[in-house]
């Protein structure tokens, strides 16, 4: 049995999910990553020495599984973070039946999926589970309507789990980034234009980096944060809280 911390990581691939694995991985964790493309998960499982799984993180079954499974392997698992998601900028009325649909299972799904999973193998150890939300959960933002109501989702799942998991001793943390340099966001931030403007929205004047945001869920996951659960934690330059310029 292994006497590291176990952690999954699903979405493990992705920006924050690799940036998050890496930082876990250096600290001496056993990291398993979990993600549906075999070929990234073969190279980043081979650079950390870690565990992996393919697994599609919208099916509820498949996650369970994996979680299940690691248990297994490695005697435990003590945390969970889920850094599925997607981004979709479109106003209501341009959003298709079929992309509301899909951003709701990319983001609120998997993220039900992770909880579900988490607390029927935690329930005797406790543990630790972090979701990933979003800055346009928390302030209104233009053409954000699909994506900010499937991360407010996640808020309002964390927190309800937080509260009925307590006394088994699993922390539900959410963290809600801003715009992120990542893979996902690519289609933002390859447009100087667009990425000058998405810039100047957080009142640190700048976009985030994986690690920024990977550092906070680092600390949730892990016994530092022992005394907190139930949290919103905005990684975000500021954007859902601070105003930098005096209306009028």
């Amino acid at each position: 049995m292994s006497q590291k911390k176990v952690y999954v990581i699903f979405g493990g691939t992705g920006g924050i999910g690799s940036a998050t694995a890496r930082k876990l991985a250096h600290r001496g964790a056993q990291v398993v990553l979990a993600a549906r493309n075999p070929e990234r998960l073969r190279t980043l499982a081979a650079e950390l020495g870690a565990a992996s799984f393919e697994v599609d993180a919208t099916d509820i079954a498949a996650v369970e599984e994996s979680v299940k499974e690691t248990a297994n392997q490695f005697g435990a698992v003590d945390g969970i973070v889920n850094c599925v998601g997607s981004i979709v900028l479109k106003a209501a009325h341009q959003t298709s039946e079929a992309e509301w649909r899909s951003i709701l299972a990319a983001n609120l799904d998997s993220a039900f999926a992770v909880v579900r999973a988490g607390a029927k193998t935690m329930r005797g150890s406790g543990g630790s589970i972090v979701l990933m939300s979003s800055a346009a959960a928390r302030v209104g933002l233009p053409s954000h309507e699909a994506i900010a109501a499937a991360k407010a989702g996640v808020i309002g799942l964390g927190r309800s789990a937080a509260a009925t998991y307590a006394a088994k001793g699993i922390r539900v943390n959410i963290v809600a980034p801003g715009l992120v340099d990542t893979p996902m966001a690519a289609g933002i931030t390859a447009n100087p234009l667009i990425l000058k403007a998405s810039a100047s929205m957080h009142p640190l004047g700048r976009i985030g980096r994986p690690e920024e945001v990977a550092e906070v869920v680092t600390w949730l996951v892990s016994d530092d944060s022992s005394w907190v659960t139930g949290q919103v934690i905005g990684v975000d330059g500021g954007l859902s809280s601070v105003r930098t310029k005096a209306a009028g």
